[in-house]
């Protein structure tokens, strides 16, 4: 209730898709290009429904302030290890009446060439559908997109949901959308 209230104190405001409150997703959040993008994604989930967990990179999680990002429903993520988290995560779904997650595809404030798929595979393993959210800076606006599911084909998916409606985020110029775009998958 704290982070909806400041977050509309901000002048922010959630527009499109109101889940219905005993369902699961993976919401995919783009862009993340800041550390307000952390606080904006707790102000958007605490007026939504749903119970929805986060996952962010296992640096957060550490001494001194992990207890924080843990108790707002954060699991931390090895980027770099070779262990499988995508199936870890599709079983905690499977076995967890209506867990959705949170995730930044990006994997890093950087501008990146490519979305990491980790979030689609986990989606598609755990027969849930996607929900893609943009935060369009300019407007101070979070926009919700209806849900699909996946087809198992990660490039198509891409090409049919999100390119379109990452694009017409405003302020959102990254270049995994253009690479997309021209279907080229790194």
């Amino acid at each position: 209730m704290l982070f909806n209230f400041i977050f509309k104190l901000a002048g922010w405001k959630t527009t499109g898709f109101d889940p219905e409150k005993k369902s699961q997703f993976i919401y995919a959040v783009c862009p993340h290009n800041t550390w307000v993008d952390f606080l904006i994604g707790l102000g958007t989930r605490s007026g939504m429904k749903n119970k929805i967990g986060y996952l962010g990179k296992e640096e957060l999680f550490k001494p001194p302030f992990g207890f924080i990002f843990r108790a707002l429903g954060g699991t931390p993520v090895r980027r770099h290890s070779k262990n499988d988290r995508v199936a870890e995560q599709v079983a905690a779904i499977k076995s967890t009446p209506y867990l959705s997650y949170a995730l930044a595809p990006e994997g890093t404030r950087k501008n990146v060439e490519k979305l990491r798929s980790g979030f689609y595979h986990m989606a598609h393993g755990a027969g849930v559908p996607i929900v893609m959210i943009g935060f369009d800076f300019p407007k101070k606006e979070v926009i919700v997109a209806e849900p699909f599911n996946t087809t198992g084909d990660f490039k198509a998916d891409m090409q049919k949901y999100f390119v379109p409606f990452f694009k017409k985020i405003g302020g959102f110029q990254k270049d995994w959308i253009s690479n997309y775009e021209k279907g080229v998958f790194l």
